[in-house]
């Protein structure tokens, strides 16, 4: 259930609007008949790993794939890094 205010009245009966969202209601505010803003109870935040898990059984996200092994350093001279930004000056 939601109740529309618009931005004068929602400033005028903040308190109201307040109550209604402890009680769990979601308050809708307008402008000139547009609705522009929400406000509604915070749901409560779950553990990253058990949303992560969620996503994972409907399908939305497939786990990291293992992982293939270490990498190895690309430059095979000491240096080489020293160099690169020498030539670059």
């Amino acid at each position: 259930m939601s109740t529309t205010y618009s931005t004068y009245e929602a400033k005028a009966k903040f308190s109201e609007i307040m109550r209604k969202v402890r009680n769990g209601e979601r308050v809708i505010v307008s402008y000139h008949g547009t609705e522009v803003a929400e406000i509604r109870p915070v749901e409560e935040s779950r553990p990253l790993a058990a949303a992560l898990r969620d996503l994972e059984d409907e399908g939305i996200l497939s786990p990291a794939p293992a992982k293939s092994g270490d990498l190895a350093p690309l430059a095979r001279r000491p240096g080489a890094l020293e160099r690169f930004l020498e030539s670059r000056e």
